[in-house]
């Protein structure tokens, strides 16, 4: 049976979003409001299908797509009049891409899709969906002389412009499907559908009502909470609530923190203030269209040589599990590549048998009190959920007691009507970091640890290309710019960090240049530089070398060494250097500290090794 609520839902969701993509593809207000449009019609016409799929709005997207596309092949790139200047240059940036380059930008920028799923959708393999993407994103930034993280800030235009659009009303919408889906059985299906189309009822209710509602608002004109019934009559739609009993209880926070005395602090729907918990959280809600959400705080005074710990949990109700999964990705991202100043991720890990899907993260915020989070957060059907172990000290943390702690919050959820798989024992099995920034395949602020005595943020450079490798030592001079044994580096870039409130020489600094090469030179440029700075001391006899580790397995290869330079007969130079490789990525890493300001011992390792982890991600030559 069709569930005309749930439709409504996904119409009201993902309506606007549709419409700022295929504008954004087509460059016609008019062709896409019409695509997006019909494509709902069809969508209700299929609805029992479309409903079942995971991601509906991977089935109507493409719908929206062509038909939008055939509406606007008649014309030049059509751009609305009274349109601000940004836009416009956004629209004829959009332009100079191919329509497959527009469709990969657009699939990545402005809907929730993985990679595979973008290469699925545009129906090319992974990595030739990996090319478009950066070439798309290379020729749009250089049309706007923009620097690749600033991509995401010149699409907001265009949702300024498609705010302004009205559609009909569910409905309405829905009707018009009904009616296609009655002229499908008919002999005359073509002239029908012809005339339905010419007479406008798509855009006239029968009672003579112009559509003049939104995505944003109810679906009836009476009420924003009622609906039309089958007598006519309206019934009131039930007010969704959450109840307080499916919260963490103090006896179950104990439990993760036994040797502690825990209090409920406060319990509310974090409707007040701004509604903003920890350091990393950059919105009131995950999901601000969701139905209800309820935040209960516990608090442990300090007892003894324990610092002061509180516990926070977040439970949100989407409107569907759909929507619920698109804020369980946003809340992911808050933390996984959180913006606050001087938070480092330590850790990453995913929680088997914990709802439908679960995560905890692991960071550290150095301002003072210094601040140690466990953030866990889980989708159990429509229910999203946060939980939040905060210790003021650098207090290892307590992953298993974290992780039980989001079993529990799941089990208060998965029973509801909405909720879906509910909590075995959990399983917390480490993981790469999410994906940060326009370049995910190197280092970012989030990944570096304090720097001794100095209490300023680390500032990232824009990864640029790496046509100098300044992350090279004077044992190496490694280039990460030309060929390699015949073979081209590709996918080189290269950024520095630096913290320009503290005043520091210039010449500190941590920097990281990445580039892909086919498997066999990738091992043998790794080699290469082993190779050199073996030989470095007895080449170079005003330079020691130290290799402090080395690990060479088969798909990664990592070595760090201390270098110590003299520069003049009073003055020398101590920095750290790793040489990484991970499957055909290849990465150097270089710091340089100044007397007093450095990293704690091994700190520059653990680095590193993040490093590698990420460069997992960079796109194969």
């Amino acid at each position: 049976m069709r569930d005309p609520q749930e439709f409504d839902a996904f119409y009201r969701d993902a309506g606007e979003r549709l419409l700022v993509q295929t504008y954004a593809l087509t460059g016609d207000l008019t062709a896409a409001r019409s695509a997006v449009r019909d494509s709902f019609i069809v969508a209700w016409h299929h609805w029992r299908k479309v409903s079942r799929l995971d991601d509906p709005e991977s089935s109507v997207r493409p719908h929206a797509w062509r038909h939008a596309q055939r509406r606007h092949t008649a014309r030049l790139w059509h751009k609305e009049s009274g349109i601000g200047a940004d836009v416009k240059a956004t629209l004829d940036a959009l332009a100079t891409l191919s329509v497959t380059q527009r469709k990969v930008l657009l699939l990545t920028q402005l809907a929730t899709v993985t990679m595979p799923q973008m290469a699925r959708e545009v129906g090319l393999p992974l990595e030739d969906a990996e090319r478009e993407l950066q070439t798309a994103a290379s020729q749009f930034a250089l049309a706007l002389d923009i620097a690749a993280a600033d991509i995401p800030i010149q699409f907001e235009g265009l949702a300024q412009v498609t705010s302004a659009v009205r559609f009909p009303r569910a409905p309405i919408v829905r009707r018009a499907g009904a009616a296609r889906r009655r002229t499908h059985t008919t002999v005359g299906v073509v002239g029908a559908v012809a005339a339905f189309l010419l007479t406008g009822s798509l855009v006239t209710d029968v009672t003579g009502v112009r559509p003049d509602l939104d995505f944003r608002v109810g679906q009836t004109t009476s009420s924003p909470t009622s609906s039309p019934t089958a007598s006519g009559s309206v019934a009131a739609t039930p007010e969704v609530v959450l109840d307080e009993s499916t919260l963490l209880t103090e006896a179950q926070v104990r439990r993760s923190a036994p040797s502690r005395t825990w209090s409920i602090r406060r319990t509310g729907d974090n409707s007040e203030g701004s509604g903003l918990l920890a350091p990393c959280q950059q919105a009131r809600y995950a999901d601000p269209r969701g139905t209800a959400a309820l935040v209960r705080t516990f608090a442990a005074a300090p007892s003894g040589k324990e610092p002061q710990a509180t516990v926070l949990q977040l439970t949100e109700e989407s409107s569907s599990p759909r929507a619920a999964r698109r804020a369980y990705t946003t809340a992911l991202e808050w933390y996984g590549a959180c913006l606050a100043e001087r938070v480092q991720l330590l850790g990453t890990r995913t929680i088997g048998f914990v709802g439908d899907q679960a995560m905890l993260m692991t960071l550290r915020s150095f301002d003072a009190p210094v601040q140690t989070m466990s953030v866990g957060i889980a989708r159990t059907g429509a229910y999203v959920t946060t939980t939040i172990a905060n210790v003021r000290d650098e207090e290892r943390p307590d992953v298993d007691g974290a992780a039980g702690l989001l079993a529990d919050a799941v089990d208060g959820l998965c029973t509801l009507p909405d909720g879906g798989t509910c909590a075995g024992a959990p399983r917390p099995t480490d993981a790469d970091p999410l994906p940060v920034g326009a370049a995910p395949a190197m280092l970012s602020e989030l990944d570096l640890p304090p720097v001794t005595g100095v209490e300023r943020p680390w500032v990232g450079t824009e990864p640029r290309r790496a046509l100098t490798n300044v992350a090279a030592t004077r044992c190496d001079d490694a280039s990460f710019q030309g060929r390699f044994e015949g073979k081209p580096f590709t996918n080189n870039l290269t950024r520095t960090f630096l913290i320009p409130e503290a005043r520091l020489p210039v010449r500190f600094g941590i920097t990281e240049t990445v580039a892909s090469l086919p498997r066999a030179r990738a091992e043998k440029f790794v080699e290469q530089i082993r190779t050199r700075l073996a030989d470095c001391s007895d080449k170079d006899l005003g330079t020691d070398v130290v290799r402090v580790s080395h690990v060479d397995e088969a798909q990664t290869d990592i070595t760090v060494w201390d270098l110590t330079t003299e520069i003049s007969d009073n003055e020398s130079v101590s920095y750290s250097m790793a040489i990484l490789r991970n499957g055909t990525s290849v990465a150097q890493l270089t710091f340089v500290p100044d007397g007093s300001a450095t990293l704690a011992d091994g700190t520059f390792g653990a680095v590193a090794e993040r490093a590698l982890q990420r460069l997992a991600r960079l796109p194969r030559p």
